[in-house]
């Protein structure tokens, strides 16, 4: 087997570095850049050990993976990371938005009641008093809380 290796060294190692920017980006999603960087440093050590400009020594390709992904990571380090921060946070959907129901009792302005929605006690407010019996419509819903307003 490591005869196999070292007579295949180049091949050897772009596979292993296609193996870790698979998992570096499939798996990780990209989030940690330690197995972009070692890949990358992989895939470059195979193919200047392809091209006969590396000799085909164990050690040698050891210390050339970690010289050049030393170098990929200096070089790419600050795009990367700029491009990992433009992160766009937005409130996620929620299916219930837009439902609508009877209250079961009356809802004070500023204050709170409890109410059974579709087998969980959710904590109602509104920004306007609702009085019993009337329907209202979800706007808003937050872990265990939901917004309401009144249908008029």
């Amino acid at each position: 087997m490591s005869e196999f290796v070292i007579s295949h060294m180049g091949q050897t190692l772009i596979v292993v570095g296609l193996i870790l920017l698979a998992i570096e980006i499939l798996v990780l999603g990209f989030s940690t850049f330690v197995l972009f960087y070692i890949g990358c440093g992989a895939i470059i050590t195979g193919i200047l050990i392809s091209m006969g400009i590396l000799p085909r020594d164990l050690l040698f390709a050891s210390g050339s993976v970690a010289v050049i992904s030393g170098i990929v990571a200096l070089v790419s380090w600050r795009p990367l990371k700029s491009l990992q921060s433009n992160v766009e946070y937005s409130k996620p959907s929620n299916d219930m938005i837009g439902d609508r129901f009877l209250l079961d009792q009356d809802l004070a302005q500023g204050q709170s009641i409890t109410v059974k929605y579709s087998g969980i006690d959710w904590i109602v407010r509104s920004d306007k008093p609702i009085l019993l019996g009337c329907e209202v419509e979800i706007v808003d819903v937050s872990v265990g809380k939901m917004q309401v307003q009144a249908i008029e």
